[in-house]
């Protein structure tokens, strides 16, 4: 073998090994949705996986003790679903995560059937969504100025 060929080998082998790496990093980093209904369904195979579960705050579900707060979410298509979250992270919880907001939970499934969160959003829908009466009176004054 003449030194190009070895230089286009040891090329190939660089810039293979590279992106083998990039791709198990990104596979390693991917966190999938699931509704509760959807991780009911996964069984045992939702132990240990990256996941990321959505539902409503139950009311009068939430209990913070230090750093840890457990509470529990409803599925949005299925509100008889419930699901226990603990999150034990040093993220401050945001200020709209309260009863009935709308929360993610980024985490893995505990074997207690608990899902354990390590990051946690929540969205206030009725916070950022305009009243059914505000609606219809920005429709009408937009109309009027048109």
């Amino acid at each position: 073998m003449n030194t190009f060929t070895k230089f286009a080998l040891l090329v190939v082998a660089v810039v293979g090994l590279l992106v083998w790496v990039a791709l198990a990093g990104l596979k390693g980093d991917m966190t999938t949705f699931k509704t509760i209904s959807q991780l009911n369904q996964m069984g045992d195979q939702a132990m240990g996986k990256r996941l990321r579960v959505g539902g409503e705050v139950e009311k009068d579900s939430v209990i913070r003790e230090g750093r840890e707060v457990r509470f529990t979410i409803r599925d949005l298509n299925q509100p008889t679903l419930k699901l226990k979250v603990v999150y034990r992270g040093i993220d401050q919880i945001p200020d709209t995560f309260k009863d009935g907001a709308q929360a993610l939970a980024d985490g893995k499934m505990g074997s207690n059937g608990v899902f354990e969160a390590n990051k946690i959003e929540a969205k206030c829908a009725s916070k950022y969504e305009a009243k059914p009466a505000q609606k219809k009176n920005a429709l009408e004054h937009n109309r009027a100025r048109m």
